[in-house]
C-alpha cells in the first residue's frame, strides 16, 4: 500500500515526510484494518513531522483524523467489514489506573496515540482499536466527517474547559480547522463570539459564521471576555489573551504543543480570579458527545481536499497558513 513516514524529524521545509511502500497490516486482537476513505491534516502531525513532539515510533505514519471502512476485523471486536468507523488520536488507554477509574482516560500515563505510536492514516490502510473507534452519523461525508476527529473533538473539549457562561463573550486565537468547529458549537450555545487572528480570511471566515467582531491576534477587541481559547501554538498570546479577560474569566490552551510563555505580571494578567487551563488529548465521552451534538447541529467543516500523494504539500500549506478550514487526504 501506499503510504507515508517520518524519516528524521526536521523543519517541514526540510521535507521530513517521506513516501513509503508497506505491506498491508494484518489486524491483532480487538483491532480492525480500515480501508482509509479520508484523512484530516492535523496540526499535531506537524508537531510529529518537524521533532516538537518526541519520537514514539520511528518511521511513524501521521494521520489521526481517519474515516474509514472496515474492511477485516481481529478477534475480539464488535464490527464487521462494511462498517464506516472514525478513528481518532486516541488509540489505547490501561482502564485501570486511578485516572482511567475515574473517568478522566485522557491522563492516563500509559495512554497511547494514533500516528505517533502507532501508524496512522496518511495512508491507504490503517489498523484501528476497535474499542477507540466511533461510529460515524450517516449524514456526514466522508472528507467533512475527517476533521471532526480530532480538530472538531479537541475544540469541542478546550470549549468545555473555558467554561463560557450562559450568554458569555468568548474570544478565541487561531481560527483554523479546530477553532471553525469549536466556534459554531459556541454560536448554538448562545455564545457572543470574537475571534482574534492574523489571517483576514480567516476573519472573514468567522464572520460568515457568526462571529459578533473579528480582528488581529492583538488587537484590544470591542469587550471584556469572560472566556477564551487559544488554538494556535504560539506562547505569546498567553498574556495577550489574559489581559483580555474579566474578572473571572478562564482561558483555554487547546494545542498539543505550545512554544514558551513570556513572563506574566500577576496583577495584569492572573489577579481576580482569571484562570489558566491546559488541554490534554480527550476521552472517549468527548468524542461521542460531540459527534452527536455536530451531526444535530448540522456542523459546517471548511474543508480543502488534497490527494494523498501530495501529503507533503498538506502539512507545508498548513505551516504556512495558505488555507482556511481543515485540509484532507483523499487516497
Amino acid at each position: 500500500m501506499r503510504a507515508w513516514s517520518v524519516g528524521t524529524p526536521a523543519p517541514i521545509a526540510a521535507r521530513p515526510l517521506r513516501r513509503a511502500d508497506r505491506d498491508v497490516p494484518s489486524p491483532g486482537p480487538g483491532e480492525l484494518l480500515v480501508r482509509v476513505l479520508a484523512c484530516g491534516v492535523c496540526r499535531t502531525d506537524l508537531h510529529v513531522a518537524e521533532g516538537d513532539l518526541p519520537v514514539h515510533l520511528p518511521g511513524v505514519t501521521p494521520g489521526h483524523e481517519i474515516v474509514g471502512e472496515v474492511v477485516d476485523a481481529g478477534p475480539g471486536t464488535l464490527r464487521a467489514a462494511g462498517d464506516r468507523v472514525g478513528v481518532a488520536w486516541l488509540r489505547g488507554t490501561c482502564g485501570a489506573c486511578r485516572f482511567c477509574r475515574r473517568g478522566a482516560e485522557n491522563l492516563c500515563p500509559r495512554s497511547v496515540y494514533t500516528g505517533w505510536d502507532a501508524h496512522g492514516g496518511y495512508a491507504e490502510f490503517a489498523l484501528a482499536a476497535d474499542a477507540y473507534a466511533y461510529p460515524l452519523p450517516d449524514g456526514l461525508d466522508d472528507v467533512r466527517a475527517a476533521p471532526l476527529l480530532c480538530a472538531g473533538i479537541i475544540g469541542y473539549r478546550a470549549l468545555r474547559r473555558a467554561a463560557p457562561p450562559p450568554g458569555g463573550r468568548l474570544g478565541i486565537w487561531g481560527f483554523g480547522g479546530s477553532a471553525h468547529l469549536a466556534a459554531q458549537i459556541a454560536l448554538a450555545e448562545g455564545a457572543e463570539v470574537h475571534v482574534f487572528t492574523r489571517s483576514p480570511a480567516a476573519r472573514d471566515l468567522a464572520r460568515d459564521l457568526g462571529a459578533s467582531w473579528a480582528g488581529d491576534s492583538f488587537d484590544t477587541g470591542p469587550a471584556p471576555l469572560d472566556s477564551a481559547v487559544i488554538f494556535a501554538p504560539a506562547g505569546g498570546l498567553v498574556p495577550a489573551a489574559l489581559e483580555r479577560l474579566d474578572r473571572g474569566g478562564v482561558l483555554a490552551i487547546a494545542g498539543i504543543h505550545l512554544s514558551d510563555v513570556p513572563s506574566l505580571d500577576y496583577g495584569r494578567h492572573l489577579f481576580q480570579e482569571r484562570e489558566v487551563r491546559s488541554v490534554t488529548a480527550n476521552t472517549r465521552a468527548d468524542g461521542e458527545e460531540f459527534l452527536t451534538l455536530a451531526a444535530r447541529l448540522d456542523v459546517s467543516v471548511t474543508t480543502r481536499p488534497y490527494p494523498l500523494d501530495e501529503a507533503d504539500r498538506a502539512l507545508a500549506d498548513l505551516a504556512a497558513d495558505r488555507f482556511t478550514g481543515a485540509a484532507v487526504l483523499v487516497p
